[in-house]
C-alpha cells in the first residue's frame, strides 16, 4: 500500500475448514478512505474462472451431464474448425483458440458472444498451452446450453448459495462494500468488471466478472477440500490431471506452479491455484491442507504499470506462509 500497488486488501489463510488468520488492510479506494472489512466485496477478475466456470463445469460432469471430452461440435452451433475442440482443451488452455479479442471495441451483449463463439482458432489442438480468456467464454455457453439456465442464475443456485457465498455473485445489487476498480466510459467501475469482455458481455461472463469476499472464498475452497460442492474424486481430477506442454503445465481450469509464478517458490507440482488481474489470487497446498486467499483492487490505481510489483508481492506472501506453516 505504502508503494501505492493498491489501496486495500484482505488477507485470509485457512487449513482444511479452519481460519489461521484473517485481516483486512488499507482503504476502499484512492479517493475512499473508508476502511476496507472482512465484508469488503472484490471484482476478482480471472478467478472467476475457477470459483464459478470450473465449478459449474465439475457439477456438471459430476451429474452425468457433460464429459471433459465432448466437443462443441456435440454442443454448439460453431464453425467446422472448432467441432473437434473438447471440454478439456477449453479448460487446459490447449484449445489453440486466441488468448482475448478486441471486438468488444465494436460489439456488445450477445453480439459479442457470437463474434467469440464462431471466431476461428489460430493454433491446433494441443500445440501449446495458450491461456484464454475465450476458452472460459466458450465454456460458460456450454453451461448454458448444457443446463437451459443463465449461467448467473446457473452459479448462483448450484455454486454460490449452496456453500453459504451470499456475498458473492455477478453485478452485484448493493454497492456499498464495494471496492473500486478502474475508470471506464468516464465512470470509475464500482460493482460493474474491471475486464473488458466480461464488461461489455453485460457483466457475466465465463472468463471474469464474480465479486466475492475473503470469507466466502474461505467457504469456497474449504467446502471443495472437503466434498462440499462435488465428491472428492471430481474435484481430485480437476486439479490432479495436469497437462505439460513446451515448460507451460495446467490442471482442468486451475493453474499449476511453474518457475517464477504466483504461487512463490515453495509449493510443488501439486498445488493449484488461480490470479485475478484486479490483485487476487488463491493458492492450495493439497499436501499440507494450507491455502491463501488475497484480494485487492489493484487496478483503482493502475491497470498495467503494477503487475510485476502485484506477483512480487504474492510470491513473498505465499513463500511466507507455505514456507512457515507448511
Amino acid at each position: 500500500m505504502e508503494k501505492a500497488v493498491y489501496p486495500g486488501a484482505v488477507v485470509v489463510v485457512g487449513k482444511d475448514t479452519e481460519i489461521l488468520y484473517e485481516k483486512p488492510y488499507g482503504f476502499l479506494a484512492v479517493d475512499d478512505n473508508t476502511p476496507v472489512t472482512l465484508e469488503t466485496v472484490y471484482d476478482i477478475a480471472s478467478m472467476s474462472k475457477v470459483v464459478a466456470t470450473t465449478s459449474a463445469i465439475m457439477l456438471l460432469v459430476s451429474r452425468g451431464d457433460l464429459s471433459l471430452w465432448d466437443t462443441l461440435g456435440d454442443l454448439l452451433d460453431v464453425p467446422e474448425s472448432k467441432k473437434g475442440i473438447s471440454v478439456f482443451h477449453l479448460l487446459t488452455h490447449t484449445s489453440g483458440m486466441q488468448p482475448y479479442s478486441e471486438a468488444w471495441r465494436d460489439l456488445k451483449g450477445r453480439d459479442l458472444l457470437e463474434s467469440i463463439i464462431s471466431l476461428e482458432p489460430e493454433n491446433g489442438l494441443m500445440e501449446k498451452i495458450n491461456y484464454s480468456c475465450l476458452n472460459f467464454i466458450t465454456l460458460m455457453a456450454v453451461v448454458e446450453k448444457t443446463t437451459s439456465m443463465s449461467f448467473a442464475e446457473f452459479c448462483s443456485e448450484e455454486v454460490f448459495r449452496p456453500l453459504g457465498m451470499n456475498s458473492s455473485g455477478f453485478l452485484p445489487k448493493e454497492l456499498s462494500n464495494v471496492a473500486p476498480t478502474c475508470e471506464r466510459d468516464g465512470k470509475v467501475l464500482k460493482g460493474l468488471p474491471d475486464d473488458e469482455l466480461a464488461y461489455y458481455l453485460g457483466g457475466v461472463s465465463g472468463n471474469a466478472g464474480v465479486f466475492s469476499t475473503g470469507r466466502d472464498l474461505f467457504r469456497f475452497v474449504s467446502s471443495l477440500m472437503c466434498a462440499g460442492l462435488v465428491p472428492s474424486r471430481v474435484f481430485e481430477t480437476f486439479v490432479s490431471e495436469t497437462v505439460c506442454i513446451g515448460g507451460d503445465r495446467r490442471h482442468l481450469g486451475w493453474l499449476a506452479p511453474s518457475r517464477g509464478s504466483s504461487a512463490g517458490d515453495i509449493l510443488g507440482e501439486d498445488a493449484f491455484g488461480h490470479t485475478g488481474f484486479t490483485g487476487t489470487s488463491l493458492w492450495v497446498d493439497p499436501v499440507t491442507g494450507l491455502y491463501v486467499i488475497l484480494l485487492s483492487n489493484r487496478t483503482n490505481i493502475s491497470r498495467r504499470d503494477t503487475i510485476p510489483q502485484m506477483q512480487r508481492i504474492r510470491r513473498r506472501l505465499h513463500n511466507l506462509v507455505f514456507g512457515s506453516l507448511g
